[in-house]
């Protein structure tokens, strides 16, 4: 589960390239579901991403809302092909099918990348998250479509409430407006 966080946590990092926001994820609820906060830098939410269990086809499906709780779109996660990537398809709020994210197999530096494309197969960024370090966070470079760093998203620990927190920064390190 907490792949999957992470890959749609990435997935609206890229396709926002980098806003300076935190995604604060929770503990899955008696349904199943998890819910990921997104506030801006002040503290203030501006939406948030609600992932339910699997269903009997091996697809889990995200809906996304706005700070006043409007659907904006979903991400729904297919199962990892036998190749070993896993692909996620964004559609809005009318069904419209937005773009897609791929994420490949673990390299041998135990980095896994994220391949972002736009509805029309253009690619328009990757993300690329490293191993765990020794304090708990995993770190995600995010890259523009010519490959230039654009900003990075590092992924904490759990807290002693089960809830991770993944704060976004530019390339100097700031949050980004």
């Amino acid at each position: 589960m907490k792949k999957l966080s992470f890959l749609i946590a990435a997935f609206l990092v890229c396709v926002n390239l980098v806003s300076g926001q935190t995604y604060t994820t929770g503990q899955k609820d008696i349904f199943g579901n998890t819910t990921t906060t997104v506030k801006d830098r002040y503290g203030n939410k501006t939406g948030s991403a609600t992932t339910g269990q699997p269903d009997i086809f091996g697809n889990t499906t995200t809906t996304v809302k706005d700070q006043y709780g409007n659907r904006t779109g979903t991400a729904t996660t297919g199962q990892t092909d036998i190749f070993g990537n896993t692909t996620t398809t964004t559609k809005d709020q009318y069904g419209n099918r937005t773009g897609t994210a791929t994420t490949g197999k673990t390299d041998i530096f135990g980095n896994t990348t994220t391949t972002v494309k736009d509805q029309y197969g253009n690619k328009i960024g990757t993300s690329t998250t490293g191993q765990t370090d020794i304090f708990g966070n995993t770190k995600t470079t995010i890259k523009d479509q010519y490959g230039n760093k654009v900003g990075t998203a590092t992924t904490g620990q759990k807290d002693i409430f089960g809830n991770t927190k993944t704060v976004v920064k530019d390339i100097y390190g700031n949050p980004k407006e």
